[in-house]
């Protein structure tokens, strides 16, 4: 539980930097090219919506309104998408479904760490009860 409480308080201070950081990737005309084992540009898009989705999943955590907040993103990433366009840069319908899917995955892995250690404490919990 002190993970899950530790990933929540980090996400919360990291979310906004985030989607300042990106959106300037996204909109600066010569970003800086990372060099890695994953050198292809959707994987750097994928990561980055990931990250933002998996940190607004864990700030909010398995409420109604996270629908909303990961449909934000996603519109958000089309919204940058379309503005590079203004920004002397490609917009790639690829990237958008890069970032689509990195944000979907990304809830997905924050929700699946939420419930596991929401059962570990009910869990433990009952036992101590």
């Amino acid at each position: 539980m002190r993970l899950v409480k530790i990933l929540r308080v980090l996400s919360l201070w990291l979310f906004w930097p985030g989607v300042a950081l990106i959106a300037w990737g996204e909109l600066t005309p010569h970003p800086p090219h990372l060099q890695g084992p994953l050198d292809w540009d959707k994987a750097d898009h994928f990561i980055a919506y990931f990250g933002l989705a998996s940190m607004a999943t864990m700030i909010l955590g398995l409420r109604p309104r996270l629908a909303g907040a990961i449909a934000g993103v996603i519109l958000l990433s089309g919204a940058l998408e379309i503005l590079q366009a203004f920004a002397g840069r490609d917009a790639e319908i690829l990237d958008f479904v890069a970032n689509s899917l990195g944000a979907l995955t990304g809830t997905l892995v924050a929700a699946t760490i939420l419930l596991l250690f929401r059962d570990r404490a009910l869990v433990a919990g009952s036992a101590s009860d």
